[in-house]
C-alpha cells in the first residue's frame, strides 16, 4: 500500500482524532510524499483536460484555418487562463484561506460565520465560541477599518446572511452538478480514441455503450471506497501526465518548434479580432482547460499546503502546458481536417501508441471521476451537518483515511443523472458546454467569498479585495458569459439541477429552522420541573431514560407530553443534543458538553454532543459508553457550584461543564460490564452494587461497575450520585425519541402550506432518521408523537 502508507501518520484517524494540519513542522519526506499522493487525488480531473479542450472549442463556433491564428490564439488562451487561474488565484492566494486546514466552499463560509459572527444554525451557543477551533486566528478588526463596518452590517441585517448563505449553497449545488457531468465528458472524452480505428458511421454506436458500461462500474464500485485502489490513483495520473508531456515534447520538435511564441497575449487579440463573435462563444470550449482546479482547495483538508503547490508548480502545470503546445504545434501543420472529430487529442498521438495511450486515458478519468464524485459525496455530508440538505446515510469506507465516505442515495441518482447526460448528448460539445458553466460558476461564488474572507479574516484593505474581485472576477465573467450564450446547446443542464438541488436545500432549511423555533417557543420551564419535586410527580422506575432533543436549553415539550401520559418514568435522565457546530472538526477533549438540570437529587442531566461539519458521528454502543462515562466524570470533576446554598435554579441549569471522551481522560472513570460475572470484593477504588437476591433467569445479567481512580478522593454525595447512575446504566437505557408531525398553521399564505405541507412533509419522510434513531434498538425505543403547527 505505497500510496496511504505515509497518509495514516497526518490524516484524521477516527478513533484518535488527529488531523494533518495540526502539525506544523513537515518534513520534506511528509510533504514530497503529500505531493505525490495528491496527484491521484486532487489533479485527476485536472490532468485529463487535454482529452477535450481543443474538440469543444473548435466544435462549432470556429474553424482551424491556414493562418494558425485560431489555434495559436486558443494555445495563448490556454495558457494564461491556466496560469492566471489555478496557479496565481488558488495556489497563491485562496489556498491561504483555510478553515483549520479545511477548504471548499462551506470552509470559506464557515470562516466567515465565525468571524463575522453569522451563523445559519439555530442551535448555536456562546459556549461554541470557545472551542480551541472556533476561535483560533480570529481577530477583530479595529472599529474605525472598513472591515468593521462590514462585520457590523453583517451582523445586523438578515438578508445580507440569508444572501451568504444562498451563495455557499449556489456553490455546493454547482458542485454537485459537476458530479454527474464531469465523470460524463471524462469518461466519454477518453474513449472516444475508437473514433480514428472505425468508421464514423460505427464509432458513435461504440462510444456511447462503452462509456456508459466504465460509469456504471464506477458507480458500482463507490462502496468499497477509494482506499482499496487508492494506492493506483498517483501511478495512473503520473504515468498520464508524463506520457501526454512527452507527446506534446516529440510534436513540439517534429512539427513546429515555434510553437512557443503563441505564449504571448498578442495572439489572443488577433484571435478575437479575426473570430469576433465565434471567437468569444469558443471560450466556453477554452474554459474546460481548468476544469477541476477548485479540487486544490476542496481536498486541502486531506493535505497541506505546500504538498498541493509543489505538486501543481512542479508537475501538472508544466506537463498541461507541453501537452497543449504539443497538440497545437501538430494541428499547426495539419489543416486537412476530414470530419470535426479529426481535431481531437488522439489524432496528434503517434499511430503506433494510440491504443496503450487509449488505455491510460481511460484509466486517469475513471480516477478523475472518483475524485469529484468523493467531492460530492464530501460537499452534501457538510451541507446536512449545517442544517442545509436532507440526512442520508453517510458509511465512512475507511476507519483510517479522514473523508472517505459514501452515500449510497446520492451515488446511485449521480450514476442515473450521469448516464442521461451522457445517453442524451452523446457528443463532447454539449457535455462540455454543461460542465464548463457549472465549473466556472463555482469559481465564481468562490471569488465573491473570498474578496469577504480578505476584509474580514485577513483584515487587509477593502482596495486589495476590490482588485480581488476586479480582477478575476472579470476574466470568469467573461468565461461565464461565453458558457451562459450556449444555454440551449447543454449549459441548461448545470443550471436546472442546481435549481433543484437549492430548492430542497432551502425547503429543508427553512423547515428545520421553523421547527426549532416551535421547539424553542414551546420549551417547558425549569421551575415547572422543579414544581413536581424530586420525583417528578410521578413513580421513578429504574434505568436511563435518554431524551434525544435539539434544545441546548430548557425542556423540550415533548417531555411534558410525555409525563402526562404515561404515570412512570426512569431514575435518571439525560436530555441528549448532538449538534453540529460550523468548524470542520472538533477535539475529542471538548466533544462533550455536561451539566445538571435542576438539584443533583433530581437525577437529571443534560448533555451536548458537539460535532464540526467533517467529523464521523458515532452512532453505536461505544457512544453509549462514553456518554454516561462523560457523565460520571463530571460528577466526579465538574460540580461546581453544585453544592452551595443558593440553589438558584436557573443558574445549576446554565451550568455547562466542557467533558471530554474517555479515550482523552485515561486517568478518569471507566465503564466495566460482566456477563453474568460474580463480582469481586469492592476494592478503594472501585464502585460496586451489592448482589441482590433475584429470581433465576436463562440468559445471565449483566452488571455494570465504575472503575475509578485512586486520585483524587471524591465526596459522599458525589459517590452516592455516581452509584445511582451505575444502578441506572446496568438496569438499562431506554431511548425517548421524538417523532412530531409538522404543518403550516392557520392563517398562513399558500406558499408557505405548499413548502411546509407538501415539500418539507415529503423531504421527512423520505429522507433517514437521525443517526441515533437508527442504531437505537427498537425494544428499547419509545416514540412520542406531536403536531408542529408552524
Amino acid at each position: 500500500m505505497v500510496f496511504f502508507g505515509v497518509l495514516r501518520e497526518f490524516t484524521m484517524d477516527l478513533e484518535t482524532g488527529n488531523y494533518p494540519n495540526i502539525v506544523k513542522k513537515e518534513s520534506w519526506r511528509t510533504v514530497l510524499t503529500l505531493a505525490y499522493q495528491s496527484l491521484g487525488v486532487v489533479y485527476g480531473d485536472l490532468s485529463i483536460s487535454p482529452l477535450y479542450v481543443y474538440k469543444s472549442t473548435f466544435a462549432e463556433d470556429i474553424e482551424h484555418s491556414e493562418t494558425n491564428e485560431e489555434i495559436f490564439g486558443v494555445l495563448s488562451f490556454v495558457f494564461w487562463t491556466l496560469t492566471l487561474i489555478p496557479l496565481l488565484k488558488y495556489v497563491f492566494i485562496v489556498l491561504k484561506a483555510d478553515d483549520n486546514g479545511e477548504g471548499g466552499t462551506f470552509a470559506l463560509y464557515s470562516l466567515l460565520c465565525r468571524h463575522a459572527r453569522v451563523n445559519s444554525l439555530p442551535s448555536c451557543q456562546l459556549s461554541d465560541e470557545d472551542l480551541s477551533s472556533y476561535k483560533k486566528d480570529i481577530i477583530s478588526p479595529a472599529p474605525s477599518t472598513f472591515g468593521a463596518r462590514l462585520k457590523s452590517t453583517l451582523e445586523k441585517h438578515r438578508v445580507l446572511q440569508r444572501f451568504l448563505l444562498v451563495l455557499a449553497l449556489l456553490g455546493a449545488c454547482m458542485v454537485i452538478g459537476d458530479g454527474i457531468l464531469t465523470p460524463a465528458i471524462s469518461v466519454f472524452s477518453a474513449v472516444s480514441g475508437v473514433e480514428l480505428a472505425m468508421s464514423r458511421e460505427h464509432h458513435k454506436y461504440v462510444e456511447v455503450p462503452v462509456a456508459c458500461i466504465i460509469l456504471i462500474a464506477l458507480f458500482a464500485l463507490q462502496h468499497y471506497g477509494t482506499h482499496r485502489v487508492g494506492f493506483l490513483f498517483a501511478p495512473v495520473v503520473i504515468t498520464w501526465l508524463l506520457c501526454i508531456s512527452a507527446i506534446g515534447l516529440y510534436n513540439i520538435f517534429h512539427w513546429n518548434p515555434h510553437v512557443y511564441q503563441a505564449l504571448s497575449p498578442y495572439y489572443m487579440y488577433k484571435f478575437l479580432k479575426k473570430t469576433q463573435r465565434g471567437g468569444w462563444m469558443s471560450l466556453g470550449g477554452i474554459l474546460l482547460c481548468i476544469t477541476g482546479s477548485e479540487a486544490m482547495f476542496a481536498d486541502l483538508g486531506h493535505f497541506s499546503q505546500l504538498s498541493i503547490k509543489i505538486a501543481f508548480t512542479a508537475i501538472v502545470y508544466p506537463s498541461l502546458i507541453l501537452a497543449y503546445m504539443g497538440q497545437a504545434a501538430y494541428l499547426s501543420r495539419h489543416h486537412n481536417i476530414e470530419n470535426d472529430y479529426r481535431i481531437g487529442f488522439y489524432v496528434s498521438v503517434p499511430e503506433k501508441l494510440r491504443w496503450p495511450v487509449l488505455v491510460i486515458a481511460v484509466l486517469a478519468a475513471v480516477v478523475g471521476s472518483q475524485a469529484i464524485i468523493t467531492g460530492t459525496f464530501s460537499i452534501i455530508k457538510q451541507c446536512s451537518a449545517l442544517g442545509c440538505f436532507p440526512r442520508v446515510k453517510i458509511l465512512h469506507t475507511s476507519s483510517k483515511i479522514h473523508g472517505q465516505i459514501y452515500i449510497p442515495e446520492i451515488n446511485w441518482m449521480l450514476m442515473l443523472l450521469c448516464l442521461a447526460v451522457t445517453i442524451g448528448f452523446r457528443d463532447t460539445k454539449r457535455l462540455g458546454n454543461a460542465s464548463g458553466l457549472a465549473v466556472i460558476t463555482v469559481m465564481l461564488v468562490t471569488t465573491c467569498l473570498m474578496s469577504l474572507v480578505i476584509v474580514l479574516c485577513w483584515h487587509q484593505s477593502v482596495l486589495l479585495a476590490v482588485g480581488f474581485v476586479l480582477f478575476f472576477g472579470s476574466i470568469e465573467a467573461l468565461y461565464f458569459s461565453a458558457s451562459l450564450i450556449e444555454f440551449l446547446e447543454g449549459a441548461w443542464v448545470p443550471i436546472a439541477l442546481a435549481f433543484i438541488f437549492m430548492i430542497v436545500m432551502c425547503i429543508w432549511h427553512y423547515g428545520t429552522l421553523k421547527t426549532y423555533e416551535y421547539d424553542v417557543q414551546n420549551k417547558v420551564s425549569v421551575d415547572w420541573l422543579l414544581g413536581l419535586g424530586p420525583s417528578l410527580g410521578i413513580v421513578r422506575v429504574r434505568g436511563i431514560g435518554l431524551i434525544h432533543t435539539e434544545l441546548v436549553s430548557g425542556i423540550p415539550a415533548i417531555f411534558s407530553h410525555f409525563v402526562t401520559t404515561l404515570p412512570a418514568f426512569h431514575q435518571v435522565l439525560i436530555f441528549l443534543c448532538v449538534k453540529s457546530v460550523p468548524i470542520p472538526h472538533v477535539k475529542h477533549e471538548e466533544r462533550f458538553l455536561v451539566g445538571h438540570i435542576g438539584p443533583k437529587e433530581y437525577h437529571m442531566y443534560r448533555c451536548i454532543v458537539r460535532y464540526g461539519y467533517r467529523d464521523a458521528h458515532k452512532d453505536d454502543l461505544q457512544f453509549e459508553n462514553d456518554l454516561v462515562c462523560s457523565i460520571a466524570e463530571y460528577i466526579r470533576t465538574g460540580r461546581v457550584g453544585l453544592n452551595e446554598e443558593n440553589d438558584d435554579s436557573a443558574k445549576q441549569c446554565e451550568g455547562m461543564v466542557v467533558v471530554g471522551t474517555p479515550s482523552t481522560h485515561l486517568d478518569g472513570i471507566k465503564v466495566c460490564e460482566d456477563e453474568g460475572a460474580n463480582p469481586e470484593a469492592a476494592g478503594t477504588s472501585e464502585l460496586r452494587e451489592k448482589e441482590k437476591q433475584s429470581p433465576p433467569v436463562i440468559k445471565p445479567r449483566k452488571r455494570v461497575r465504575f472503575v475509578i481512580p485512586d486520585s483524587p478522593k471524591i465526596d459522599r454525595d458525589a459517590r452516592k450520585e455516581l452509584r445511582e447512575l451505575m444502578e441506572a446504566r446496568e438496569a438499562g437505557v431506554t431511548y425517548i425519541l421524538g417523532h412530531s408531525y409538522v404543518r403550516a398553521k392557520k392563517g398562513s399564505n399558500l406558499l408557505k402550506k405548499i413548502v411546509i405541507n407538501f415539500g418539507y412533509d415529503f423531504l421527512r419522510r423520505n429522507c433517514r432518521a437521525p443517526t441515533y434513531a437508527l442504531s437505537v434498538p427498537h425494544a428499547s425505543t419509545l416514540e412520542v408523537g406531536m403536531v408542529y403547527p408552524i
